[in-house]
């Protein structure tokens, strides 16, 4: 059965016993080999564990695959790898214990040898002994190449894989083949790389007798036998002093090179720079002072990925309302200036003509809403001049809203309002450059979505893409982004974009007639209107206020079905922009080792000045990856040499055993 996921799957390359690997299609029309962990390892946690894990540390060895995309969180965990990296499926599945063979073949040898080899997946902090439940695959067909004792049918022995325990048939009484356990309880040697610490291999025990029997009762009794010895023994031979000496100098020969390999390993890396990795990477200074996804995310990971994908396009949305405060049944003014205030949250840019998609509470609010948030900007004026206490605020607040009215100039006009947004940093309150002016086309109230379209003066921004709404289910997870401030006044505070790796904990119909997820994090009070992405980077949900708990705070998420009805309602195509292909190329380059293909494409999205601050900062990263390698000192020929010497050594011996061969045999 093929893989559920964001390709077009179109032939399996290669099975083991709990996983496959498949080509795949991107969407544009990309290549890509897919691990995939199927079956009852699929269903269990140290697989997944050890699945993940796996993945990750090929990808921060250096030279090891780095994958371009993954879900560890699904029914099936996957990664995907470009189709140029070769054998990364196979090295991830080896890493593993569990080498891909060709889907076509039919495992080898019969049931007593087709038992799965016994290892068991261990999480990087505490190795774990014994079978995970899921150590058989789901079809039930035993797995081949390896036989029960540890050994495989064609090969070397298994290193590292215990088979203490097992059957020598690998069927227990009941007639099912089973998995060993291991019997020192040893992490596989891929384990080390997340744990830090030295795997030792434990060899194979030897297989029982297959067919066990009474004690050897020594030769039978010769009745004819004489006690007189019929046949004398041969004359002791001449001592072998000659080929004696010839072995003795071949293995000098040998010692004395492999000490020389052994010396040169241990230095070599003295003098080598440390290889490029996710420590180094970025320089200590980036353009992108607002947004570092690498700091919020583990290094080459696939929430690092998301983020660097979709943050170019998310952006900063204030709404400034301007309107007077009247008694509701004379019309008489509350106070004889107008009333301003702001309303802050998070949007997305959805195509290259600047439409924006936010949060409709904070951009279009109800007039309930409005009238509310409006007397206590009067209230807090009247405290400021005295007029009112702190303390009295609320009070003052309850007592007025049901009788007055929040209008424009003239009473039966609603007030003023003005939208505008900002890329990358933003500072509240700006209505000058950087910030972008907009106004608000379409909304959708808060019970069907609580949505709103905005289209901003400014074309070609950086835009998202949107996703599917099927990521969103309970027990899955999803990377939250919005944006985000730590400074006390909130009037002219710096906000930046913030993210969180979250888990869906629940649908929640009882928000109104849109179904909406609830998470179990948030991220503050302006990140209504941001996003949830898949491992894509991809927009699947808008983050909004959970109004039936966790006390107001954003933390419930509107499936993006109903953002795409609203831009259809809007005659609003989803699209991106040349641009945002070109940076999506670059950051594949930039994450599958290509330094020089995302230096040059990341440089032309920097260059073309459409705001998007993390092409330049990734372009830069895979500078100083670039110059780390071209820095890189040759390669040492001291193996060449002492290889060389190693050869000599061997002939020399060789000819010396042969000479005293011929002599001893001359002397008979």
């Amino acid at each position: 059965m093929q893989p559920e996921g964001p390709y077009r799957f179109t032939e399996a390359s290669g099975v083991c016993q709990v996983g496959s690997a498949w080509w795949a299609v991107d969407s544009q029309d990309r290549l890509l080999t897919v691990a995939v962990l199927e079956g009852a390892a699929a269903a269990d946690q140290p697989w997944r564990e050890a699945f993940t894990n796996a993945a990750d540390t090929l990808a921060q060895t250096p030279g090891g695959p780095r994958y371009v995309n993954a879900d560890f969180a699904a029914a099936r965990p996957w990664v995907a790898y470009p189709a140029e990296v070769e054998n990364a499926a196979d090295k991830l599945f080896g890493l593993l214990g569990m080498p891909l063979r060709s889907p076509h073949l039919e495992p080898v040898g019969d049931l007593a040898t087709r038992a799965m080899p016994a290892t068991t997946p261990v999480a990087p902090a505490t190795p774990t002994s014994g079978v995970p439940s899921s150590a058989v695959p789901a079809s039930g067909q035993p797995a081949s190449g390896v036989p029960a004792s540890g050994v495989p049918i064609s090969g070397p022995p298994t290193s590292g894989i215990p088979t203490s325990g097992i059957p020598s048939s690998g069927i227990p009484s009941s007639g099912v083949p089973v998995s060993g356990a291991p019997g020192s309880g040893a992490p596989p040697v891929w384990a080390a790389h997340a744990t830090g610490s030295p795997v030792v291999a434990t060899p194979p025990a030897d297989p029982p007798a297959a067919h066990p029997g009474p004690a050897d009762p020594g030769p039978p009794h010769d009745p004819f036998a004489s006690p007189a010895r019929r046949i004398q023994p041969s004359p002791p031979s001449r001592p072998r002093t000659g080929l004696r000496l010839g072995v003795a100098a071949l293995a000098l020969a040998v010692l004395a090179a492999g000490g020389g390999l052994a010396v040169w390993a241990a230095t070599r890396g003295a003098d080598a720079p440390p290889p490029a990795g996710p420590a180094g990477a970025f320089p200590t200074a980036t353009p992108a002072a607002g947004f570092r996804p690498w700091s919020q995310a583990a290094p080459y990971s696939a929430q690092e990925r998301a983020l660097a994908t979709a943050a170019p396009g998310l952006v900063f949305v204030e709404a400034v309302f301007n309107g007077y405060l009247r008694d509701g049944r004379t019309g008489a003014l509350l106070n004889p200036t107008p009333v301003t205030f702001q309303r802050r949250c998070s949007g997305f840019v959805v195509d290259p003509a600047g439409h924006v998609l936010t949060n409709g509470q904070c951009v279009a609010p109800d007039e309930p809403v409005a009238r509310e948030r409006a007397l206590y900007t009067l209230g807090r004026i009247l405290v400021a001049g005295k007029k009112l206490t702190s303390g009295a605020l609320d009070g003052w607040v309850r007592s007025r809203t049901a009788g007055t009215r929040f209008t424009g100039k003239e009473p039966d006009r609603p007030p003023s309002s003005q939208v505008f947004v900002q890329l990358n940093q933003a500072t509240g309150g700006l209505t000058g450059t950087p910030a972008i002016a907009g106004e608000v086309v379409r909304t959708r109230a808060a019970d069907a979505g609580d949505l709103a379209l905005v289209k901003v003066a400014r074309p070609d921004l950086p835009g998202v893409e949107l996703g599917d709404a099927a990521a969103l289910t309970p027990g899955g997870v999803v990377v939250v982004a919005g944006y985000h401030t730590v400074d006390a006044d909130f009037r002219d505070a710096t906000y930046t974009l913030r993210s969180k790796t979250v888990q869906v904990t629940a649908t929640d119909t009882g928000q109104g007639t849109v179904p909406l997820f609830r998470i179990g994090d948030d991220i503050g009070i302006y990140s209504h209107g941001g996003v949830a992405l898949d491992p894509a980077g991809r927009v699947v949900g808008v983050l909004t206020n959970d109004r039936s708990g966790a006390g107001g705070a954003n933390r419930a998420v509107v499936p993006v079905t109903a953002a795409r009805e609203l831009l259809a309602e809007a005659g609003v195509a989803p699209t991106l922009g040349d641009a945002d292909r070109l940076y999506r190329r670059g950051l594949d380059a930039y994450f599958t080792g290509r330094d020089a293909t995302a230096v040059s494409q990341l440089d032309a999205v920097a260059r073309g000045g459409n705001g998007n601050e993390l092409a330049e900062a990734y372009r830069r990263s895979a500078a100083d990856r670039q110059q780390l390698t071209a820095a890189a000192p040759e390669q040492s020929n001291l193996p060449t040499v002492l290889f060389s010497g190693l050869g000599g050594a061997l002939l020399a011996a060789l000819a010396i055993g042969v000479v005293l061969l011929a002599r001893r045999r001359s002397r008979r």
